[in-house]
Parts: structure tokens; C-alpha cells; sequence
């Protein structure tokens, strides 16, 4: 059997076919690596010995089907003496390690300077806990594999570095109460992540508001709605129901979504009420 992990784990994703950026920078590399272990006269397996991986994840990884993680690229650098020539290609890799959906979502939050979410379904992606992703992962239909898994709970959790920006983006987010009463995961869980909840609510640059169960129907039924708005006056939108998720950019669409946004908004809690009631969530344990 074909060992493909090191004593740290899988040490990469398969690579997206109709990515061709990515498909491209880790072409690239694979084959840097490749020249390197040669100019060396190492060997496949002497190399995959050395490094802690299995052979054929070696002849994935220069061949370009496999995505290497970080500690893959540092070890190969030490191994290889490459001064450090190697381990930079990480900086290329992280580029295109995700998804390239999640990317094109990502670069657009990381520069948006206002985010808008309403969620009706999930607590939405920007505010879940890594153990609350995973258990939302991990009940998908089909499956995913362990290896798409660890890049799908890897990837929502990149997107969180918005928080992280300086000056931080203005974030406003609407969640259905129901979502927020579901015990993800068990009740540690549950509880981390409405602590959570109430870490971000109070940050001075993010309003989070709780639409109530009991209240009269609203714009949101039809699905999760995101606005992102940027620095130029430009605007994306993205809405389910009659616009099926997809971007959109078309000023009457978005005049649709904004409104639709914006009543949402103002039905649900006020963010001091939210806030008492995630609280209140906490105290029924």
C-alpha cells in the first residue's frame, strides 16, 4: 500500500483540473522540485525517505498533481540545500491552495471595505468556530473525502483573516435564531461557537443582529444574501433564490439586493438585543 501522509498528515490537495491558474503555478513547482532532487542524483523514494512522504505522493507533487503544504516545501528545501529557493515557492502554492470559488469569494472579502451577510440556514462561514466548520463539513451529502475535507474547513477559516485586517473592514451580519439554537456538534461546541458569536458581536466594527422565529415573513426567506462593497463606490452582490447565487454587479439587481438587505436588517433584533439574546442562549446550559 502506497503510503501518502508524513507523522504531520496529508501533505496536500488534488489539484482542480478547470483551474488553470493553479493548475499552472503547481506545474511549476512540481517541476522545480523535480530539477532540484535530479541536480542532486537523489532519488524519488531516497527523497520522499528524507522528507517523511510516501514515493508516489513525491511523483504527485513534481508532477503537478498535488498541491504541497508548507512543511512539504520547507523540508524539501532542507533536504534539498536549496537556501531557501524552495520554501519561497510557498508563496506561490498559498495562492492557489483553495478552491477556486473559495478564492475568488476570499480576495473579494479581503478587499472589501464593507461586508454585508444575511444567513438563514448556517451561522455564517466569517463567524464559525474551526470545530463548528468541521461538523458543518463533515455532514455534506455526498461526503467530501478526508483530503477535501481538511481543505474545505481550511479554507472557510482563511477567509476569517478579514478580521485581521488594519483598518478592519465595516461588517454587518443578520442570522436566523433557529441556526443559533442547533446544538452543532455537541453542546461544547455549541456553546464555543455562541461564545464566539459574542466575541465578534462586540467588536467595535461588526453590528451582528438575530432575526427572531417569531416574527412576520421577510426578504430573507429566499436564501443567504452577501453585500461587499469596496473603496472605489464599487459593489458585488451575491443572493439566492432569483439571482441563484452568482455575482452580481448590475446596478438594478443590486438596488433589489440592497433593498432586500436592508429590510432585513430592519426586522430583525437590534445588535444590544442580539447580543442579550446569544447571551441568554449561553445561560440555558
Amino acid at each position: 500500500m502506497t503510503v501518502e501522509t508524513g507523522e504531520q498528515g496529508e501533505t496536500g490537495w488534488e489539484v482542480d483540473p478547470d483551474d488553470e491558474w493553479g493548475v499552472a503555478v503547481i506545474a511549476t513547482v512540481g517541476r522545480q522540485l523535480k530539477l532540484r532532487r535530479e541536480a542532486v542524483g537523489m532519488r524519488a523514494a531516497d527523497f520522499g525517505e528524507a522528507v517523511g512522504y510516501g514515493e508516489d505522493l513525491v511523483y504527485k507533487v513534481e508532477g503537478g498533481k498535488r498541491i504541497p503544504r508548507q512543511e512539504y516545501l520547507d523540508r524539501a528545501d532542507a533536504v534539498l540545500d536549496a537556501g531557501g529557493l524552495i520554501a519561497a515557492a510557498w508563496e506561490d502554492v498559498k495562492r492557489v491552495r483553495y478552491p477556486k470559488k473559495i478564492r475568488e469569494l476570499g480576495k473579494l472579502e479581503a478587499s472589501a471595505v464593507e461586508i454585508g451577510v444575511y444567513e438563514c440556514n448556517i451561522v455564517a462561514g466569517l463567524l464559525q468556530t474551526p470545530e463548528h466548520a468541521r461538523v458543518l463539513m463533515e455532514a455534506r451529502q455526498p461526503p467530501y473525502s478526508p483530503d477535501d475535507l481538511e481543505r474545505m474547513v481550511a479554507a472557510r477559516l482563511a477567509r476569517q483573516s478579514v478580521f485581521e485586517r488594519d483598518p478592519a473592514p465595516s461588517m454587518h451580519f443578520v442570522l436566523e435564531e433557529a441556526p443559533l439554537r442547533r446544538q452543532v456538534g455537541g453542546t461544547m461546541v455549541w456553546r464555543r461557537q455562541l461564545e464566539r458569536l459574542l466575541e465578534v458581536g462586540r467588536l467595535h466594527y461588526v453590528t451582528l443582529q438575530v432575526m427572531p422565529t417569531n416574527t412576520d415573513a421577510h426578504p430573507g426567506l429566499d436564501g443567504r444574501i452577501e453585500l461587499l462593497k469596496f473603496q472605489d463606490g464599487a459593489v458585488v452582490a451575491r443572493s439566492d433564490g432569483a439571482f441563484n447565487g452568482r455575482p452580481i454587479t448590475d446596478p438594478k439587481q443590486l438596488r433589489i439586493v440592497e433593498l432586500r438587505y436592508g429590510t432585513i436588517r430592519a426586522q430583525a433584533l437590534s445588535p444590544r438585543e442580539s447580543l442579550a439574546f446569544i447571551e441568554q442562549l449561553l445561560g440555558e446550559t
